[in-house]
């Protein structure tokens, strides 16, 4: 699998997670590092057949968002606690001010290095991370 690939397919993963936190009723912050931003806000409106997930993107801190899913490269919108999905190489700020925190990670070297690293902080932090292998 080509490195594009794997990001797109981590991307997607992403994309359901969303969709799915989304369903439920909860708001969500999705953490992103620049070069995501724009393929990611594409891919949630076309990753599958009639999904819609609404969503916005936030550039300062504290910022209101309107929409349930907040994507952002790394300033905190008021109001979504409920679940941040991070697809950025570091901790998320702030991660311990969410419910739930869900990471994707895809077969790259870097991706599973920099996952590997994060899952160790966690653990750091008295938090007991759970791994799904999809």
């Amino acid at each position: 699998m080509s490195e594009d690939a794997g990001a797109d397919v981590r991307l997607r993963l992403a994309c359901r997670i969303a969709e799915k936190a989304y369903l439920a009723k909860q708001q969500i912050v999705v953490l992103l590092d620049v070069e995501d931003m724009r393929r990611f806000d594409e891919l949630l409106w076309t990753f599958g057949d009639g999904s819609f997930v609404p969503h916005d993107a936030v550039s300062a801190e504290g910022a209101a968002c309107e929409a349930p899913v907040a994507l952002t490269t790394g300033p905190l919108p008021a109001g979504h606690v409920d679940v941040l999905l991070s697809l950025a190489g570091s901790v998320p700020p702030s991660f311990d001010k969410f419910a739930r925190i869900a990471e994707c990670l895809d077969a790259r070297p870097e991706v599973r290095a920099a996952g590997r690293e994060r899952f160790k902080f966690y653990r750091g932090k008295s938090l007991e991370p759970q791994t799904h292998n999809v």
